[in-house]
């Protein structure tokens, strides 16, 4: 079959406002300059566009026009490594989608633990971070949720005890294992997080002692963390020296 018929039919089967790279078009290292000259006559059709250098969506057609990608869906090529997720957004975009801030950032924070990544897609700028454990699909959205907890203190225009609800939310609709990971994961960040994360799940009623005192065995019992939260908000602040 030839490049320019191979790679028409890989993005056919594309959903409408898909990002990709020729990564995902399941070509040769031979065949990128055939590739290359076959994305260009599609793009001239108006079957694909391009994004920035190397990355192309595919349109999504709607009774008001063509929808662009949303911002999300942007800079997905630059979270994935041969297909794997070695990335994903924090920083107050996160906090943003999760309901924590009504900010929205002129940069996006992109985390991830070997690779530094830096986008510039349209009016999308990203920056570099670096997390704390390895990004995989199965783990960035309890990583998501100890950046919350790490940044709560700093996150524009937070109401404290509504970023407590959503928080314990997100955590009520973990499974054991999950928390189990969760906990895990936590053993990496600053000592504030798992004192934070301790004391939400003891609110929740989250009774596993050994998992419960993993966490408190990893402070220093002298060490008092300052997150200006309310005990008649959380209770359980008092026992995990939070103040």
């Amino acid at each position: 079959m030839k490049v320019a018929q191979k790679i028409e039919n890989k993005i056919k089967t594309l959903k409408e406002g898909t990002t990709f790279k020729y990564q995902q078009l399941s070509i040769e290292s031979n065949e990128y300059s055939a590739a290359a000259k076959a994305i260009e006559r599609l793009i001239e059709k108006g079957i694909i566009k391009r994004v920035s250098t190397g990355v192309f969506y595919k349109p999504k057609q709607t009774i008001f026009g063509e929808l662009k990608p949303n911002e999300e869906e942007l800079l997905k090529p630059y979270l994935f490594q041969n297909n794997k997720r070695i990335a994903y957004i924090t920083g107050v975009s996160l906090y943003n989608r999760m309901g924590l801030t009504t900010q929205v950032p002129r940069n996006i924070k992109i985390a991830s633990r070997d690779k530094r990544i830096t986008v510039s897609v349209g009016n999308i700028k990203g920056n570099p971070v670096k997390s704390y454990v390895d990004v995989t699909d199965k783990n960035f959205s309890l990583l998501e949720t100890l950046d919350a907890l790490k940044d709560f203190k700093k996150i524009p225009d937070l109401d404290k005890n509504s970023g407590i609800k959503i928080i314990s939310n997100q955590l009520k609709k973990l499974n054991t294992k999950e928390i189990k990971q969760l906990i895990d994961y936590a053993l990496s960040y600053p000592p504030r997080v798992r004192a934070f994360l301790g004391a939400l799940l003891e609110q929740i009623n989250f009774f596993i002692d050994s998992e419960l005192k993993t966490l408190i065995k990893s402070l220093n019992p002298l060490s008092e963390y300052n997150y200006g939260i309310d005990k008649k908000i959380l209770p359980t602040i008092t026992n995990w020296n939070i103040i």
